[in-house]
């Protein structure tokens, strides 16, 4: 039995929202596809008659700097984003993050849109973009807009943006400056390509004086949505970068996150041992990363 009826592949945004909107209940749009078919496979996406692949559409597949961002369309094979050295230099998180995600055949096709338009709240992709205060330019029949992409989720699996009438068209990130580092670092279970069991993104800037200046964390999974970890940040933001403010962070992280026992990857007394290692080894990787800017 077919997966679909109709498979088309528009050159514009506006042409593909149009393609969308003939049938918005039984469209969906595709660019890697590796999550997508699975789910239509296996029944856990309503039928389609009609796939919109985004990969003709030249904005939604470079990587370019424009305006002090650093722009990557959302269809941009991981892969490329992982290569790419504007990205190595302004978004090192983001280059650990879609390094970690499947395997390389997996990364040759799959996308950043797709890893964030799939809403699981430990989306490596995600979690780093977050980090990184992103923002997510989203197009409908109405128009275009940015959002920041923390904002894109309402729970697992459930999107802010009404897939079946709207595109993730891109992402910016603001350029890497002086003094300013970012990392991502995860655990998961050792056999094989795995979901994390935990996974962190962490941007920071030095101050002059030796001070955290500025921070953002985020995490996954830490409640049904992905966690920026504000609170936790407020703690260290204006002090010294030193044992005494890293464990006091940690103290407020355990408070802030909503941990819980999964029974395919993980029980929540683990994720708790686990998570002060993991935000040591990268707010580290960050702050030594900021030193050589």
């Amino acid at each position: 039995m077919a997966l679909w009826k109709k498979y088309l592949q528009p050159s514009t945004v506006e042409d593909a929202l149009v393609e969308l909107g003939v049938e918005p209940d039984r469209s969906a749009v595709v660019a890697g596809g590796t999550d997508l078919l699975l789910d239509l496979q296996q029944g856990r996406h309503s039928a389609v008659n009609t796939l919109v692949d985004v990969t003709q559409i030249p904005e939604m597949t470079v990587i370019q700097i424009q305006d002090d961002f650093l722009h990557i369309g959302a269809a941009v094979p991981l892969a490329e984003i992982i290569q790419d050295v504007r990205v190595q230099t302004h978004a090192q998180g983001l280059t650990e993050a879609c390094g970690l995600i499947g395997g390389t055949q997996i990364r040759n096709v799959a996308t950043l849109g797709g890893n964030v338009g799939h809403a699981l709240p430990a989306g490596d992709g995600t979690i780093a973009l977050i980090s990184m205060r992103a923002e997510a330019q989203v197009a409908s029949a109405e128009g275009r807009r940015w959002v920041p992409v923390r904002t894109l989720f309402e729970g697992p699996g459930r999107p802010s943006f009404d897939r079946s009438r709207e595109i993730l068209v891109t992402f910016r990130v603001p350029l890497s400056g002086e003094g300013e580092g970012s990392a991502f670092k995860r655990v998961m279970r050792p056999q094989g390509v795995a979901i994390a069991i935990l996974n962190m993104g962490i941007w920071v800037r030095r101050g002059s004086s030796g001070k955290v200046e500025e921070i953002q964390i985020a995490v996954g999974p830490a409640g049904p949505r992905p966690l920026r970890a504000l609170k936790a940040e407020a703690v260290l933001r204006g002090q010294p970068f030193d044992s005494g403010s890293i464990h006091r962070a940690v103290q407020q992280l355990l408070q802030e996150v909503k941990l819980r026992t999964s029974p395919h990857r993980s029980t929540k007394a683990y994720r708790e041992h686990i998570l002060p290692t993991l935000f040591h080894r990268t707010i580290t990787e960050a702050w030594e990363r900021a030193a050589r800017k």
